[in-house]
């Protein structure tokens, strides 16, 4: 929705000021000028990147216009689950869990958080090294490694779009000025015409220019920015789980444990040390076996 309502902000301001200023807005209305620009911008789009880069890039579009997934509910969700779960390990001990990491929509502790489940990334985070504590035969320092790997790996793959749509808007200024000099080269054929007529044709041409900039840092550019917050939100949410789970690791009770996760996060999700700690005791863990 702020997409919406900063692309409308953005066409009020250029447009509107420029018919306040005596202009007039038919002369900015050239659609082969338009035509040209996306064309080449597509067509860099897709011999500039690989199938599996274009499929990644299109499959994150639709995300930028929905709210984002990564809120305070969600994290709260999150640790207390994570409390669950190592609450059980130091009770039962880390065994007691092995269903339900393997199953987790059939798990009796899993299934009481939708919200997790919605996330298979961050289903899969936890699971996988549930399994790998579960194994005994990986060092602490082994599977934070690991672990640092992995976000790595994920963050790297989810800013692929964010670069594939960052450099289709740098390169509209240029696609822009390609239009403008097909103008200026189509005036410059037709030099024997009245003044209003090449005034017309320049104009047209230079109308090439103001939209290749326009579309850059007005439309395209503020998307690859959004793309590349959203990835950090979801980057995030994988370091919550890591720090938790390494604080296990090392000893700490799991109401501590926990607490390393909650710092992590950024403060417009953080919850607060109480009311964390209200939500992840409520009420009583109750486990059927």
């Amino acid at each position: 929705m702020l997409i919406v309502i900063g692309y409308f902000i953005v066409l009020l301001s250029v447009f509107g000021c420029f018919a306040l200023e005596g202009g007039h807005l038919a002369v900015l209305f050239q659609p082969l000028e338009f035509l040209l620009i996306m064309g080449c911008a597509i067509g860099a789009f897709l011999c500039g990147n690989s199938s599996k880069a274009i499929n990644a890039t299109i499959k994150a579009l639709p995300s930028l216009f929905k709210k984002s997934k990564y809120t305070q509910d969600l994290y709260m969700e999150l640790m207390s689950l994570l409390y669950e779960l190592l609450v059980t390990i130091r009770r039962d001990g880390i065994m007691a869990i092995e269903d339900d990491i393997d199953t987790p929509p059939n798990s009796a502790i899993f299934s009481k958080y939708t919200n997790v489940l919605s996330h298979p990334h961050m289903l899969e985070f936890i699971t996988d090294y549930l399994r790998l504590m579960l194994s005994g035969k990986m060092e602490v320092f082994q599977i934070e490694a690991l672990m640092d790997e992995e976000i790595e790996t994920h963050h790297e793959e989810g800013m692929v779009p964010v670069h594939c749509i960052s450099k289709m808007g740098d390169g509209m200024p240029a696609f822009g000025i390609v239009a403008a000099v097909m103008g200026v080269v189509n005036t410059m054929g037709s030099i024997g015409k009245p003044p209003a007529e090449l005034g017309h044709l320049i104009g047209a041409a230079l109308v090439g220019t103001f939209l290749g900039i326009l579309i850059s840092y007005g439309f395209i550019g503020p998307l690859s920015s959004v793309l590349e917050q959203n990835q950090n939100e979801s980057s995030k949410s994988l370091n919550c789980i890591k720090a938790t789970l390494i604080a296990s690791l090392n000893g700490y009770a799991p109401s501590i444990a926990v607490e390393f996760g909650r710092k992590v996060l950024f403060s417009t999700e953080r919850p607060t040390c109480k009311e964390l700690e209200e939500y992840v005791k409520r009420p009583p863990i109750k486990i059927d076996r």
